[in-house]
């Protein structure tokens, strides 16, 4: 699954709205729309307030496999 559709599952999970998200993030609904739907990539701050909204990793966001490994320190 694509991250944008994975996007629009967690907004209607959730019962929002466009609008709702896009307030959040501080833009407008058509600049949310577009990422949404592929038509612009999603930048990287607005994917970690995403994460932070919806209380999810970024790795699910963008569809990554479970059990990647973190680099040690």
């Amino acid at each position: 699954m694509h991250y944008t559709q994975r996007l629009k599952n967690l907004r209607i999970d959730k019962d929002l709205k466009q609008e709702t998200v896009a307030k959040m993030l501080d833009i407008t609904k058509q600049q949310y729309s577009l990422y949404e739907t592929g038509r612009r990539k999603l930048p990287i701050d607005l994917l970690f307030e995403l994460c932070k909204f919806y209380g999810v990793s970024s790795d699910y966001i963008l569809g990554l496999p479970k059990g990647l490994k973190h680099p040690e320190r």
